[in-house]
């Protein structure tokens, strides 16, 4: 490269391609508030990503961030349908990258996983110049494990994938200090080379709001969830829980709802009509923003199921984060990084123990004085420590240390963050 060349690259914006097959952006929020932060910075991002509901535009232009969609097989349910999917998904992203390189080009790719596969789109552009950053959403293996329960064959080659993804990053974006530490014990990244920016939520997104009270079915509580209805969810157990508590504690006056698509919605309202408990549990599907506000709002208390397993204990679910960003006290099982995010936000049942799940729930719709407690704390944490506008210097500082000497990047938002 020629000196004009090279000055001529210093002086323009660095320019970021993320890609993210979970989930559509913007739908992705995590993703969104990430490429919105990068926006604002000053770099120049697209996104790749699959279409989905309210996403279907194949190329979109949206608040000056470039996201190109491609179309998936249908949602997968097993190893076999998870193979097909992310084989799509690699074959749909490496095509657009290909295009976005010559429409606009890029200097960073900053893949989101699952799949632990898109290392390969960011190795070959890396022969190109390009950075690579990795942003660790998901434990695969661990994933794998609690959707499958087994090991086996699949489960080495996914350690083995995200080894690899280790070693060819830059960069490593980690949701909390489980997943740092993973990284660095079980990927081999440099601890300097590895950042914590947490899925905190965006209180512009979680808007306290009125409740609706016919949410509630004419009973006197509302518990919510909010969430993909996925096996590994624990939503079978919830509705056996809620058996529970209609059954064998005689509680008739708590309605539960249930907002949220997957897989494993059919399955779930059959289970709820087999365990004779359907006219207690509101299914609403994939629905919009305000319906999710309007319903746990209206929760009197909302509750996060997912199963003790090493996946979930290791991770951080954006739920549990955005009950306490609208003030909603939680009950959940006694995982670690759970507890870490609710702290005395939530009750904790003993991992397993279905009965005293159910019964801590209604422990707190019984005590008012320490729902509005419990709800309070959640609240303060949210705005004191946990909330979107906290990660943003790590993140940006994640991306600093991607070049050898500091860049000149506007301040974000009128506050430097690059010294």
């Amino acid at each position: 490269m020629s000196r004009e060349d090279q000055d001529s690259a210093e002086a323009r914006p660095r320019r970021v391609l993320m890609l993210v097959e979970n989930l559509p952006v913007p739908f992705d929020r995590r993703v969104w508030q990430e490429a919105g932060t990068l926006r604002d910075a000053g770099y120049q991002v697209s996104v790749i990503c699959p279409v989905g509901p309210g996403c279907e535009g194949r190329y979109q232009l949206l608040d000056g961030i470039h996201i190109y969609r491609y179309r998936l097989p249908a949602e997968a349910a097993s190893a076999f349908g998870y193979l097909r999917e992310y084989s799509v998904a690699l074959a749909c992203t490496f095509a657009l990258s290909w295009r976005i390189w010559w429409e606009r080009g890029f200097d960073v790719i900053h893949a989101c996983n699952p799949p632990d596969l898109l290392f390969l789109i960011g190795g070959f552009f890396k022969l190109f110049g390009s950075k690579f950053v990795f942003d660790h959403h998901d434990l695969s293996p661990e994933l794998f494990e609690a959707k499958y329960d087994r090991r086996g064959f699949l489960y080495r080659m996914l350690l083995r994938l995200e080894r690899w993804t280790f070693r060819l990053a830059d960069v490593s974006i980690a949701t909390n200090e489980s997943y740092r530490r993973i990284a660095i014990e079980r990927g081999g990244m440099p601890p300097g080379r590895v950042f914590v920016v947490r899925s905190g939520p965006s209180l512009e997104r979680m808007r306290i709001v009125a409740p609706e009270e016919r949410w509630k079915q004419g009973r006197r509580f509302l518990v919510g969830y909010v969430g993909v209805m996925g096996r590994q969810e624990g939503l079978d157990d919830l509705l056996r829980a809620v058996q529970y508590i209609v059954q064998q504690l005689g509680r008739t006056d708590i309605q539960f709802a249930l907002v949220g698509g997957g897989t494993s919605l059919s399955e779930l309202k059959a289970l709820a009509a087999q365990l004779e408990v359907a006219e207690y549990v509101t299914f609403t599907g994939r629905v919009p923003d305000e319906t999710m506000l309007a319903v746990l709002n209206t929760s009197d208390v909302c509750v996060n199921p997912d199963k003790p397993t090493p996946m979930n204990d290791l991770s951080t679910m954006n739920k549990i984060m955005e009950y306490m960003a609208l003030g909603k006290p939680i009950v959940q099982f006694d995982l670690r990084e759970g507890r870490y995010s609710a702290q005395e936000a939530s009750l904790y049942a003993a991992c397993g123990d279905l009965p005293d799940f159910a019964r801590k729930i209604t422990q707190l719709l019984d005590d008012p004085a320490l729902r509005a407690e419990m709800g309070e704390s959640g609240r303060r944490r949210v705005l004191s420590q946990l909330q979107w506008k906290h990660q943003i210097p790590t993140l940006l500082g994640a991306y600093a240390a991607l070049w050898p000497k500091p860049i000149s990047v506007p301040e974000y938002r009128g506050q430097p963050w690059l010294r």
